[in-house]
Order: C-alpha cells, then sequence, then structure tokens
C-alpha cells in the first residue's frame, strides 16, 4: 500500500510556526522521522491559507523539494495556492483534494487537466456525504465521468471514499469496506485512498493508533492502493512492511471470523483482535472496546 505522510501539517504547533517564521529547521525534523518509517509520499497540509497562500505554498515546496526527493501530496483549499504548489513540484504530485461539488468541478478540478498530477476526488458531492457503498458509487461514477470529460484519466484518479469516525457511526466502517472493494469494477483504473486518522477521530488520544493500524492491515487486505496516515507512527510502518506478519495474520483471521483462542494470545495481540472485532461490527464500539 502507499502511505503519504501527514505530519507537515499547518495545524501542528510546531509545522505552523516553522512555515510562518519561514524556518526549515522543523520541517527538516519532520521529513526525517517520515523518511525514516518509510513514507511514499509527504503530505503538504497548509489548509485555507488566508495570508500570503501563495508564497506559502511556494516556500514550503521549495523547502521540502530540497530535503528530500519524495513526491508530494499537496493539501489546500485555497486553489490559487495549489496552483502555485503544482507548477514546481518536481516530481509528479497529488492534489488533495475535490469533489464532486459544482464549485471542486469549477476550481480545483480543472488543475488536475492542466498540470500533470494525481488527483484524490472524494465521493462528496452537493448534497453532502453519500451514506452508503451504493450512493457512493453513483456519485463517484457521476464526477469521475465528468473528471474524464475534461482530461483527466481514470488512472490518475485517487478516489477518497470518505472514513467517518467509528465513534459516530460505526456501521459506515462496513460500508466504507463494501464501496473499496467495488471501486476496481465501477471505475476500472481508479485507485482507492484515505484519510486514515478520520476512522479514531474523537477516540482517546492512547487508543487512536491502534484503531488506525488494525484498520489500514485490514484495507491492505481487501485492496485499498493508498492511505494519509501517521508518518511518526513507528508500529504502523512495521505492520505495513512486513515486520509484524504474526498480527497481520491475527487482524485477517479475525476478518474471516475464525473462532481465536484469545486466551493464548499475548496483550498486544489481544487488543488488535478486540479491535478487530470492532471494526467488523461484531462487537459495540466504546470508548473501552479493550476492556470488554
Amino acid at each position: 500500500m502507499i502511505l503519504i505522510g501527514e505530519e507537515l501539517n499547518v495545524m501542528s504547533k510546531t509545522i505552523g510556526q516553522g512555515i510562518k517564521d519561514r524556518d526549515a529547521g522543523p520541517i527538516r525534523e519532520c521529513i526525517a522521522e517520515q523518511v525514516k518509517n518509510k513514507m511514499d509520499y509527504l503530505d503538504l497540509n497548509v489548509g485555507p491559507v488566508k495570508k500570503d497562500p501563495v508564497g506559502t505554498m511556494e516556500w514550503l515546496v521549495k523547502t521540502v523539494q530540497e530535503i528530500t526527493d519524495i513526491p508530494l501530496c499537496l493539501d489546500t483549499t485555497n486553489v490559487a495556492a495549489m496552483e502555485a504548489g503544482l507548477k514546481i513540484c518536481k516530481k509528479k504530485p497529488i492534489l488533495n483534494s475535490a469533489s464532486g461539488s459544482q464549485e471542486s468541478r469549477q476550481t480545483m478540478m480543472p488543475l488536475a487537466a492542466k498540470y500533470p498530477c494525481s488527483l484524490v476526488l472524494s465521493v462528496i458531492n452537493d448534497s453532502g456525504l453519500p451514506s452508503d457503498a451504493e450512493e457512493r458509487a453513483a456519485s463517484i461514477m457521476d464526477s469521475v465521468a465528468y473528471a474524464n470529460d475534461i482530461g483527466i484519466a481514470s488512472e490518475d484518479i485517487w478516489v477518497d471514499p470518505v472514513m467517518m469516525p467509528v465513534s459516530v457511526d460505526q456501521r459506515q466502517v462496513a460500508a466504507y469496506m463494501e464501496f473499496v472493494q467495488m471501486l476496481p469494477d465501477i471505475v476500472p483504473g481508479a485507485k482507492s485512498l484515505c484519510g486514515l486518522s478520520n476512522l479514531s477521530f474523537g477516540v482517546p488520544k492512547e487508543l487512536r493508533g491502534l484503531l488506525n493500524r488494525t484498520f489500514l492491515v485490514m484495507l491492505d487486505r481487501i485492496g485499498q492502493h493508498s492511505a494519509i496516515v501517521s508518518g511518526y507512527d513507528e508500529e504502523l510502518s512495521t505492520l505495513m512492511n512486513g515486520g509484524l506478519p504474526g498480527i497481520v495474520k491475527l487482524i485477517h483471521r479475525t476478518m474471516d471470523a475464525e473462532d481465536i483462542d484469545v486466551s493464548s494470545l499475548s496483550e498486544k495481540e489481544r487488543q488488535y483482535v478486540k479491535t478487530a472485532e470492532v471494526l467488523m461490527g461484531r462487537s459495540l464500539f466504546s470508548s473501552s472496546w479493550l476492556e470488554v
């Protein structure tokens, strides 16, 4: 799976201050940690960038490219800032993101036709977020058709089904997984992507990593192409690079509803099995799911 490190985010106090001060020090440290954890892309999230959007994006892209040659995923809702970044990327970047809304079709999506880049295209449309796999399918098929019409190949589209927090609606986990498995048939050539941290939003901080890592292993098994993840999570990197095969096998066995003797497992193994049970919808989610 393609891993996109999310830590270069203006909402981070350290990174945000570094960007404001045009100080490359925090940027360099952040990149080094994500490189160590084998990120394939780096997400540069500058948000709406209200003050000097073009200058901010240009500085950040240039600064990152002076430090590393890892390709970039540019993440902003500011169209001018996005275009400024796309112009100076040395390697083919990812435009993150567009949607099926009329505003996005008119402003953000055309940039992916103008510049050589991949396009993150979410299932959101003017009616909001579709509620199930079938509605997601209808929305993305319409959006991809529009993208194709303006010159964006399906092979350059990375579809974001939009992961809802499990704490908000546990049923959305199953709907998400169903859609990911449908995608190759409904939009041949397109890839799948998610913002993994959305899953655990609202969950106690000490439990978020476990939820995210478990779900990423599950998504990898069903064919998800890529995910925006914490570039600081060493255990996540280890899992996705073959370093914990026993844990991966346990998660797969849980997905298959095998009878697992949890009393024979280590504490870490039990935690992953219980978490997979919750994500498969077999146990009710609560912030105390590990204690049940």
